[in-house]
């Protein structure tokens, strides 16, 4: 894809994201609270903060929340299409950031099959015609091999984090 297309699909994809989080803030009232309790999944506990709606969720310490993310200490919630949670770029490895600018500049990529399809049989990726999602290896210092850490790309921009090989995945937000 070139360059104006990323810059396109970027700006859609904040412009989707945007009114996702206009549409949860539901009738204006105070983020973190709700006009209807029902109309949501993520349900506060006790203390107020919302509860994870997932157990076996990855290792980052995360919160879902309707606030949208305009500084890197706020927890980005989870992915509306996915299902799955956001991670910051900013706090993957450095190596991740790296992978990232690579794949934005279309390479050049370390490894022979960086760019190669990844054909999503793990299914917890979003349903897609083979071929839409690429996989990129994100280095490991002091890793013999090209590791367990990927970034899956789909064609329409998206970035996925995986640090297990692919047994569980996060949404990248930059």
């Amino acid at each position: 894809m070139r360059t104006p297309q990323r810059s396109i699909v970027g700006l859609l994809l904040a412009l989707v994201m945007a009114a996702v989080v206009w549409w949860t803030q539901g009738d204006g009232s105070t983020p973190g609270s709700q006009a209807d309790p029902g109309a949501s999944s993520q349900t506060p506990s006790p203390t107020g903060t919302p509860s994870p709606s997932r157990s076996d969720s990855p290792t980052h310490d995360f919160t879902e929340t309707n606030t949208p993310v305009t500084e890197p200490s706020q927890q980005p919630g989870t992915d509306p299409v996915s299902g799955l949670p956001f991670v910051l770029l900013a706090q993957l490895p450095p190596e991740a950031a790296e992978t990232v600018e690579l794949i934005d500049a279309g390479g050049p990529f370390p490894e022979d099959e960086d760019g190669g399809t990844f054909g999503n049989r793990e299914d917890l990726l979003p349903d897609e015609q083979m071929g839409y999602y690429a996989e990129y290896t994100v280095p490991t210092p002091g890793s013999q091999d090209r590791g367990a850490r990927r970034i899956v790309a789909g064609d329409e921009g998206e970035l996925y984090w995986t640090e297990d090989h692919y047994r569980s995945f996060e949404r990248i937000a930059r």
